[in-house]
């Protein structure tokens, strides 16, 4: 189990390392109703959760995620052990 598998742990993760205080409440919201959030976030975040997990993320699913708990989900999706059976067939 990763600190980043509950969104509160995803959360504090991007407090400690990105420097962006976001509550439950605010992960819910758009992207774009984030204060300080821009390209560069998301670009850090994705490095961070790669980090994090050691697994890569489908670029294509963190674009089409619209709030940071969308962007969690697809960071424990990737995180399930039948990824990594997936990408060892």
């Amino acid at each position: 189990m990763s600190a980043v598998d509950t969104l509160d742990g995803f959360l504090a993760a991007i407090g400690d390392e990105l420097g962006l205080d976001a509550t439950s409440d605010e992960a819910h919201r758009s992207l774009t109703d984030l204060p300080r959030w821009d390209s560069l976030h998301l670009l850090r975040l994705v490095a961070l959760m790669e980090d994090e997990t050691g697994r890569r993320l489908p670029l294509a699913e963190i674009l089409q995620a619209r709030t940071l708990a969308q962007i969690h989900a697809v960071v424990v999706r990737q995180a399930q052990p039948q990824h990594t059976a997936e990408a060892q067939a």
